[in-house]
């Protein structure tokens, strides 16, 4: 099987090599522990300290200050139609990334639609948009990795024609069947008959609400950047992520993972320099013969 290769990499001052390594891993081991049973997707995740150090092969995900547009942060296509994708630094970046990461994985180029029910009664089967993050994205719904903020993810599960007992529908548990948004999600689909977009959206109201986007007459990019332009999802993460009580909850996490990691270095290197004096052998050997 393929593996794809992810990296990331930092164009703002306010990340340091330290933290961009911490993310990187936090993001590896939430692609091989908890996406790859799930989706089948084997991916590396790397840090680099500057976008020409990335080899070929690589999709890049690049975190900046200022991202400009709200339709600029998110994953999109290069020349050659190949995923990056544009990160708006804040507090809370690692969720925002694993985000982008997550929805880069699963769907590499933005376009992959799935046939279901939709959620709005009497509009029959539509083409729901695969952004396996959307539903869950708001930041009450990520969970630590390392110390760090990582976002929650459907599984295939999720499009399945009816609900069934003990099927997890997201990663965290937090979508209770088929097709259904958590508070702070969304859904998106394309209704053929209309022709036009429609979402679920749940964004400060007491229960979700539906919106007709009408018809995408024109695009330059993808499925999933005309719908993210229109959501502006990457930048409402941005915003709302430092905010939330799972990050600060992550941030005490961190604080106990930083004193656990600075001990066993502290730890490794009392070793070494044992190993180094020569008081320490190694092993000690008895009743054996010398070296012929």
């Amino acid at each position: 099987m393929l593996v794809t290769e992810i990296a990331i990499v930092s164009e703002t001052p306010n990340i340091n090599d330290s933290q961009l390594n911490r993310v990187a891993a936090a993001l590896q081991k939430q692609a091989i522990r908890d996406l790859e049973p799930i989706w089948n997707i084997i991916a590396t995740v790397d840090a680099f300290s500057k976008l020409e150090d990335v080899p070929l092969g690589y999709w890049p995900i690049i975190v900046r200050d200022d991202i400009g547009m709200a339709g600029a942060a998110g994953v999109h296509l290069d020349a050659k139609g190949q995923p990056f994708a544009l990160v708006q630094y804040s507090d809370s970046w690692s969720l925002t990334a694993s985000h982008e990461a997550l929805e880069m994985l699963v769907d590499p180029f933005g376009n992959r639609l799935v046939a279901g029910d939709s959620p709005k009664p009497g509009q029959g089967r539509v083409e729901f948009l695969v952004e396996v993050s959307d539903p869950t994205e708001d930041a009450q719904f990520g969970y630590a990795v390392n110390g760090l903020l990582v976002s929650d993810f459907y599984t295939p599960n999720f499009f399945d024609p009816v609900a069934s007992p003990s099927v997890r529908y997201s990663y965290g548990g937090h979508i209770d069947g088929p097709r259904r948004i958590a508070q702070g999600g969304y859904l998106s689909w394309h209704e053929p008959v209309s022709d036009h977009w429609w979402q679920e959206i749940w964004f400060g109201t007491p229960k979700p609400v539906f919106r007709d986007l009408g018809t995408l007459s024109a695009q330059t990019g993808s499925l999933r950047e005309a719908i993210d332009s229109r959501t502006g999802t990457p930048l409402r993460m941005a915003e709302s992520g430092p905010k939330s009580d799972e990050f600060a909850a992550a941030q005490q996490l961190r604080g106990a993972v930083r004193a656990s990691t600075s001990s066993r270095a502290d730890a490794l290197r009392r070793q070494i320099d044992t190993l180094r004096s020569g008081n320490a052998p190694a092993a000690t050997w008895t009743d054996g013969r010398a070296d012929a």
